[in-house]
């Protein structure tokens, strides 16, 4: 395969990198279900090749864009600039929350983690690191949830998006533990899982584009 690949969604164009997530179903999901009103401010956490972020910064005010593959990162910086928003969008290196300033609050946070279950726990590759969650699919999970409350807006919501196989009943009681109402907004079926768009918010949420098909 000749890298950098190139896909589209929209009326926009994104390269893939070698070693940088591919957006694929799970991705696609998330997009279509993605409304930033004017002068929001988005973390797109886990932001690969940016794609999620782009969208967003059409109506946000800003977006704070965050990967621990430094090829990742090289990769949205690539995508922002060919997109046009550069001025809108900062781009971090670092593992989950630990770039944020402590201070930085966001009205959506954005986050589609590694959540397939795997044997190893420890992986070899940066693309492997994208999708593999550790042998229960949650090593990342439960670590984005059990922080992500201190970094959202008072009338904040995170849309996260996981595997059936990762078990979804846990995610909602452990953004409860947070005082955050979770639910199911959307699902997705493929051939040996679902995907599912979970909101979780301080006040009501919305409807999914997927919801009755």
């Amino acid at each position: 395969m000749r890298y950098p690949k190139k896909i589209f969604f929209g009326k926009s164009a994104f390269v893939i990198f070698r070693d940088v997530y591919e957006p694929a179903e799970d991705t696609f999901l998330l997009a279509e279900n993605l409304s930033v009103n004017q002068g929001e401010t988005v973390l797109d956490m886990g932001t690969g090749c940016g794609i999620l972020a782009i969208l967003a910064a059409e109506n946000a005010g800003s977006v704070v864009a965050v990967d621990i593959n430094p090829h990742a990162v090289i990769c949205a910086k690539t995508n922002i600039a060919r997109n046009g928003v550069a001025g809108k969008i900062r781009v971090h290196r670092g593992d989950l929350f630990e770039s944020i300033l402590p201070d930085e609050k966001f009205d959506i946070i954005l986050f589609n983690p590694p959540y397939l279950p795997v044997e190893a726990d420890e992986k070899d590759t940066w693309i492997e690191n994208a999708w593999a969650g550790g042998r229960t699919g949650r090593k990342v999970i439960d670590r984005f949830i059990d922080t992500a409350s201190k970094y959202l807006a008072k009338s904040g919501r995170i849309l996260f998006l996981q595997s059936s196989l990762s078990n979804v009943e846990e995610t909602m009681k452990r953004f409860s533990k947070h005082n955050l109402h979770a639910k199911k907004i959307c699902e997705k079926k493929l051939a040996f899982e679902k995907i599912v768009l979970i909101e979780a918010k301080r006040s009501q949420g919305r409807s999914c584009a997927h919801a009755n098909r």
